[in-house]
């Protein structure tokens, strides 16, 4: 049984399993996955902006997911999703984005939800959460988040664009879209 909660203090623990495991996924797929710091992803936890999966009965981490927000609490990302190898193919992806999602709206509620993704599994998770894709444009223009690709491999194709294309879509959920559907 896999349970996936907002993480507390108690979880910091996991934080070097997590970065592990997002190193080693980047080096696998060979697409980008900006990694972070251990002092980073122990913030985001203590800040109350994380989620985790873990399995219950032996206490083993099973995925990650935080947010951030961005221009003032304008923009709000969902990022840094991973699932352990071992857990894959288990909907613990799209359990995580879920909690993820809920999490945003709880905290910025009238925040777009935005992230970038390089897999199609993940589009179709945002889109069912009513994520679409846009253009960079549509997205923060806040400089600290456009850094955290630095670390990304294709960070270059980022830079000779200006910032206009990438490897990645962009995707985003604006909650005036809700409004406008009820109206």
């Amino acid at each position: 049984m896999i349970k996936v909660f907002q993480a507390t203090e108690k979880e910091v623990t996991y934080v070097e399993t997590i970065l592990t495991t997002i190193a080693e996924a980047a080096k696998k797929r060979g697409t980008g996955i900006a990694c972070r710091t251990t002092k980073y992803i122990t913030e985001k936890i203590q800040e109350g902006k994380a989620i985790i999966a873990i399995e219950e009965e032996t206490g083993t981490f099973a995925g990650f997911c935080y947010i951030e927000s961005w221009e003032g609490k304008k923009f709000v990302a969902n990022s840094g999703l991973i699932v352990a190898p071992e857990f894959q193919g288990q909907g613990i992806a799209k359990r995580i984005k879920q909690e993820a999602f809920n999490l945003s709206r709880k905290k910025y509620p009238h925040s777009k939800l935005f992230g970038l993704t390089t897999g199609l599994a993940i589009m179709k998770i945002n889109s069912n959460l009513g994520y679409r894709p846009v253009p960079f444009s549509e997205l923060t223009d806040d400089d600290a988040f456009w850094q955290g690709c630095q670390t990304c491999v294709n960070y270059d194709i980022l830079q000779r664009t200006e910032r206009r294309h990438c490897l990645c879509t962009g995707m985003l959920f604006d909650p005036n879209w809700e409004k406008k559907t009820k109206e």
